[in-house]
C-alpha cells in the first residue's frame, strides 16, 4: 500500500486522523518535550511513555500522510461554517477575522469552494445566502 493522502483519506474521519496522528506523535522519541520520561508504576499503561520508541519508515510517512488529511479535511470544513456563520448573521469582516484573513480573502475563498463543492442549485443559493463581494 502507498502512503498518500489520496490513500489515508477514506480510512480515516477528521477525529480518527487526529487521534492516530496524536499517538504516532507521541510514540516518536525524536527528543521532544513529548517524550519526557514520568516515573509511572510498570504495571500501568503510562509506563509506555517512558519506553524509548522510534517510528518507522512507515509510521513516519503516515504521521506525514495524516497531517496532509487533517488539513485537507478541516479546510473542506470551512465551506460548511461559512454558511452557518452567513446563516447566523455574521458579515464578512466577522467571518475574515475569524479566519485570519481580509474580507475579500475570505470571500473569494468561499467563492471557489462553492464552485468546486456544491452542485449548481446549491451554489445559487451560497452565492445569494453570500451577498456582494467585499470592497476591501
Amino acid at each position: 500500500m502507498r502512503i498518500t493522502p489520496e490513500a489515508l483519506a477514506p480510512e480515516f474521519t477528521l477525529t480518527t486522523a487526529a487521534t492516530r496522528l496524536d499517538f504516532l506523535s507521541r510514540r516518536d522519541s525524536g527528543g521532544s518535550a513529548l517524550t519526557t520520561v514520568h516515573d509511572d508504576d510498570e504495571e500501568h499503561w503510562n509506563a509506555m511513555k517512558s519506553s524509548d520508541t522510534s517510528l518507522d519508515s512507515y509510521e513516519a510517512l503516515e504521521l506525514l500522510a495524516l497531517g496532509e488529511v487533517i488539513a485537507r479535511k478541516a479546510h473542506d470544513s470551512q465551506l460548511i461554517g461559512v454558511r452557518a456563520a452567513l446563516r447566523g448573521g455574521a458579515g464578512w469582516d466577522q467571518i475574515a477575522e475569524a479566519l485570519g484573513v481580509t474580507p475579500v480573502v475570505a470571500y473569494d475563498s468561499f467563492s471557489e469552494a462553492v464552485a468546486e463543492q456544491l452542485d449548481d442549485d446549491a451554489a445559487a443559493a451560497a452565492r445569494e445566502l453570500a451577498g456582494a463581494r467585499p470592497s476591501r
